[in-house]
């Protein structure tokens, strides 16, 4: 299986950043002990590992399909690629975004599929896939989807109540009546010492269901300016907020900078794998704060800057405008990468023009 941890162990002589460990069996039983880690580690740094989630035999299944579907032939492919206009479900070639403002390629390339055209499955609703996908569909993304979709919305439904806010509230958001840009991910980088995987961001979307079975993922820590390794724990999915929700809290909730680079050690000799769920809004949701729900909302957005709680963009707005700045047919110059920004543009300067390891 690609990505395996046991090709080389992750080193111990390299800086990483520690994360809560969360147990999802307790979240499920309502446990306020768990509760309370999830909701520390949700708003102090945004990143947490998630514990006994149920997923690992799908992720097992989707590691499968994913490295069979990027082994094929780039001419196969790239009749799948995203193209420049903002769309995000589909093939991204190697070396066709900005990684940082002086127009550096990335070194990954990834599928999409859009949870939109797993749950319409047979019958697409955005586009159609390579026939690797098509054939794992049913015991392998079908599954996958499903399953973590389950788990989001189970977090969800807890911010929700920590949030004071109406219950379903954050659920109606993201409900499946109409589309939404949420999709799960294969993404596969190849043995390197030094070129970045993808450059410093936060998530577009609501929450993020990670599977790593190799180092390379870096998180900025808010207040410090430093990058630092986030060592994957077996049997555990590293869990994040986007900027959805941090917008939807008034910034309560952190979305937090992370960026993908070489394994650590003897693992950057090994080509990196690995599998993700992003759950975003519904494409017609306006990112802005739910102050009118919550008073605990409401007294947040009275400390933040007012683009921190009123973007004025659809989520089908926010997605598209990021992924279409981060194309490097669509780059102009240094502004084009500041324009692909997002929640990172209503911290300070530092978190604007973050600084590079």
């Amino acid at each position: 299986m690609p990505g395996l941890t046991t090709a080389a162990p992750f080193p111990d002589d390299v800086p990483t950043h520690p994360l809560c460990v969360v147990d999802y069996r307790l979240l499920k039983h309502n446990d306020r002990n768990e509760i309370a880690k999830l909701w520390k580690a949700a708003t102090e740094l945004g990143f947490w590992y998630l514990g006994n989630h149920g997923v690992e035999r799908e992720v097992d299944l989707m590691f499968d399909m994913g490295a069979e579907t990027l082994d094929l032939p780039l001419h196969e492919l790239m009749k799948y690629e995203q193209g420049d206009s903002g769309n995000s479900f589909g093939y991204k070639a190697r070396g066709t975004i900005q990684t940082d403002a002086s127009g550096t390629r990335d070194n990954v390339e990834f599928l999409n599929i859009a949870q939109d055209d797993v749950l319409s499955w047979p019958f697409p609703t955005h586009r159609m896939y390579p026939s690797t996908v098509n054939a794992r569909m049913s015991d392998a993304i079908v599954p996958f989807v499903r399953k973590s979709m389950e788990v989001n919305n189970t977090l969800l439904a807890i911010f929700e109540r920590q949030l004071d806010l109406p219950s379903g509230e954050l659920a109606k958001l993201h409900s499946t009546e109409e589309p939404c840009g949420s999709e799960a991910r294969c993404i596969k980088t190849p043995p390197s010492q030094s070129a970045t995987g993808v450059g410093a961001h936060t998530d577009f979307g609501t929450l993020t269901f990670l599977h790593n079975r190799l180092g390379g993922l870096q998180v900025m820590p808010p207040g410090t300016p430093k990058w630092l390794y986030i060592k994957p724990l077996p049997g555990h999915a590293i869990c994040n907020i986007g900027d959805a929700l941090s917008i939807f809290s008034g910034g309560i909730l952190q979305s937090s900078l992370h960026r993908v680079m070489p394994p650590p050690g003897a693992q950057s000799r090994f080509e990196r794998y690995s599998i993700a769920f992003f759950t975003r809004p519904r494409d017609s949701v306006v990112l802005r704060a739910l102050k009118e729900h919550s008073h605990v909302v409401a007294g947040a957005c009275a400390r933040a800057p007012p683009r921190a709680v009123d973007t004025g963009s659809t989520s089908a707005e926010w997605i598209s405008r990021r992924i279409k700045k981060l194309r490097l047919n669509n780059r102009k110059g240094p502004e084009t990468w500041y324009a692909s920004m997002g929640t990172e543009h209503n911290g300070s300067e530092r978190r604007i023009r973050p600084t590079v390891a």
